[in-house]
């Protein structure tokens, strides 16, 4: 099958209007005047690689105790309605992916289901656990979130890891310690305060530089944080950081004693200035992906305090707001959701995700910035049926999601 998107198209390296041919799924050539379109966008239009997250929980596992939640099914069916081709899935599940054995079990109950987007599934790590026999990235976490695969103190995250030197370990970045001695404190936030992030993170990084890791710094959120990150960068570690819709979105100056259960998760809502500061770092370089952390919680495990936020629907809609509102550029926008989350992937997928270039999958995401976007709870495709982003409206949404060539139902624009 041979397929020809024509449009203007955005890569790391600038903008211009071609077209991109795709034939039986991967991009055979790009460039000008390579035959007749079938499908053509209009000015108002950018073309980019299939957009990919490299933090997600689908919940799915062999036990189908969190299926209430999420299934890899409907966070497929989420991610298409975003924008996103592919994504990478966290292990903290019920039954843990730590060991080759639970890895294969989570690995068979996802692909027996064939879903159209890309899954790379993370491995846990744990007090004791070893690295599998294959290729995978690894997930620490460094102090307790939702879930029970985490360290209690330091000291035993680092006698682990001395068995995972050389590999790609992806870190949840709060001191335990500080985590229980701030477990009394009136709020969310200020029983996670900034201080158990620097800590957690100046020991992440001396444990990259140890054991010679490429290193991930997941959703951070204090800007305090950010000058380690550029140093550690300058020095010549392999040490990337993630930033998430809600940490350069929202900030403590918005909460209220309503929205307080909706706006919980792990690491929490920081101050307007750390919130600026996380924008400025997706803009500068300093952090390299717009990964969600989509956390599917019901709407009831919410009420009850649970944390986390699910923004795998609103992704391609959310970038156009950086677009747009707050003037990142399209090759920006390239380098954080489309190049750097394919980078993060393609040594564990045989086939590249991530840019307009031939060889590559020829998976696209094709995003309006004209075509204002209403989050309505009724578009949703999580299956935990509500978004933080409920009544906004962005400026732009998501005109097609082209998967291996094949050209995706996606749900209608709502312009206001």
């Amino acid at each position: 099958m041979k397929t020809i998107v024509e449009g203007r198209l955005a890569d790391i390296d600038g903008v211009r209007h071609g077209q991109v041919v795709i034939e039986n799924g991967v991009i055979a050539a790009v460039g000008d005047k390579l035959g007749r379109a079938d499908h053509v966008f209009s000015e108002d239009c950018l073309i980019f690689a299939g957009m990919g997250d490299v933090h997600i929980h689908a919940r799915e596992d062999v036990t189908g105790r969190d299926t209430h939640k999420e299934t890899f099914a409907t966070a497929s069916a989420a991610a298409l309605n975003g924008g996103v081709v592919h994504v990478a899935d966290m292990p903290n599940n019920p039954a843990a992916p730590i060991d080759d054995a639970s890895y294969a079990a989570k690995e068979s109950t996802l692909l027996s289901q064939k879903l159209p987007i890309t899954f790379t599934l993370y491995a846990g790590i744990g007090p004791g656990t070893k690295p599998l026999a294959c290729l995978v990235p690894y997930k620490a976490y460094m102090g307790p979130s939702v879930g029970s695969l985490y360290f209690s103190t330091l000291e035993e995250l680092d006698r682990t890891l001395a068995a995972y030197a050389g590999q790609n370990v992806s870190f949840h970045c709060e001191d335990p310690i500080l985590l229980e001695k701030h477990k009394h404190a009136p709020t969310h936030e200020t029983r996670r305060p900034p201080e158990c992030e620097l800590s957690a993170t100046r020991f992440a990084l001396g444990l990259i530089e140890k054991y010679r890791l490429a290193g991930k710094l997941c959703h951070y959120s204090v800007g305090e944080g950010l000058p380690l990150i550029r140093a550690a960068k300058a020095k010549g570690l392999a040490v990337t950081a993630e930033i998430t819709p809600h940490h350069v979105f929202f900030d403590t100056a918005m909460l209220t004693d309503a929205k307080r259960p909706w706006m919980q998760m792990n690491p929490p809502l920081r101050s307007p200035s750390d919130r600026q500061a996380m924008l400025e770092a997706l803009r500068d370089g300093s952090a390299d992906f717009l990964a969600t952390d989509h956390a599917p919680h019901t709407i009831s495990e919410k009420e009850q305090g649970v944390s986390g936020q699910p923004h795998l629907d609103t992704y391609g809609p959310f970038v156009t707001w950086l677009m747009v509102e707050q003037g990142f550029t399209p090759q920006r926008i390239a380098a954080i959701s489309c190049a750097n989350p394919g980078a993060f992937v393609n040594p564990y997928q045989p086939a590249k995700f991530g840019r307009l270039l031939a060889g590559y999958v020829g998976s696209l995401t094709v995003l309006d910035l004209k075509r204002p976007k209403r989050i309505r709870r009724e578009d949703l495709k999580t299956k935990c049926g509500w978004s933080p982003f409920e009544g906004m409206t962005f400026p732009g949404s998501v005109a097609a999601v082209f998967v291996r060539g094949h050209k995706t139902p996606t749900q209608a624009a709502s312009a206001t």
